[in-house]
């Protein structure tokens, strides 16, 4: 049991000792939905009317609607980046050696996907404060309690993310497959704009945002933040944590590790 808590724990350092060193990889994660928050916003805001919706109590500007989808914007982006750093880790870095070591792999993977989480609340939790005093509707309360349910669909999106890396067999088809995944996850939710708009265009994409994990992702930190509670959301989402932690788990099986090494 010590030597599991010692993994885990070398596990999490490495991760925010790479992140404390690449201080470039945290305002980069920082940049992209800043710009939105500042710029793209503004002119969506005249061409947008929100109507009241769930859990907004009354009108709200589109800044403030958009604030939970960046926030799912930083956890999809940086899980995917975590996933990049997992194919190089897994053939020639500490990962190799890991994972063909006596330690339980499923506790390595999830390890790795919960050092990953912890750095994205990082992230997540600075553009939270950015945006408040930027004058986005949010309170503290909101933005703590909101703190386990990023941590919670991090682990979602990393676990996602691990799996795709696990059938990638060379690192230059990485960045092509990551648009095909990360771009229609998150424009095909309600990250930029409600459900309803979409329905009132395309049923068809209506359907499709339906059955996208990241859209409950998204509506689960966007009750949170506004201290709501949404049930049947939250059994979504641990539906698909079920889903996501078993589909990356699959994809690191011993023989398929061995096989690529």
């Amino acid at each position: 049991m010590r030597n599991y808590f010692y993994c885990a724990q070398g596990i999490i350092y490495k991760e925010l000792l790479r992140f404390l060193k690449e201080k470039s990889r945290f305002f980069s994660a920082l940049v992209r939905p800043l710009l939105w928050l500042f710029i793209f916003s503004a002119g969506f805001t005249s061409a947008l009317g929100l109507a009241i919706i769930p859990p907004y109590e009354s009108y709200i500007t589109y800044e403030t609607y958009i604030v939970p989808g960046l926030v799912g914007m930083i956890l999809l982006f940086n899980g995917m980046q975590s996933s990049l750093t997992m194919i190089i880790d897994k053939e020639m870095g500490s990962m190799k050696i890991l994972l063909t070591s006596y330690i339980n792999r499923n506790f390595l993977l999830f390890c790795k996907m919960f050092a990953t989480a912890i750095v994205s609340t990082i992230q997540a939790i600075t553009f939270l404060i950015v945006a408040y005093f930027y004058g986005v509707e949010l309170s503290i309360t909101g933005i703590l309690l909101t703190i386990p349910v990023i941590l919670f669909t991090s682990i979602i999106l990393n676990a996602f993310a691990l799996f795709i890396s696990s059938v990638i067999k060379q690192l230059e088809n990485f960045a092509a497959i990551m648009n095909f995944v990360i771009f229609p996850m998150f424009f095909l939710s309600s990250a930029l704009y409600p459900l309803w708009k979409i329905k009132d265009s395309s049923l068809f994409l209506y359907n499709v945002c339906s059955f996208n994990p990241f859209t409950y992702i998204v509506e689960s930190i966007r009750f949170t933040l506004y201290l709501k509670y949404d049930l049947s959301t939250f059994y979504i989402i641990f539906f698909y944590f079920i889903v996501a932690l078993s589909l990356a788990f699959m994809g690191y099986k011993s023989k398929k590790v061995l096989k690529k090494s």
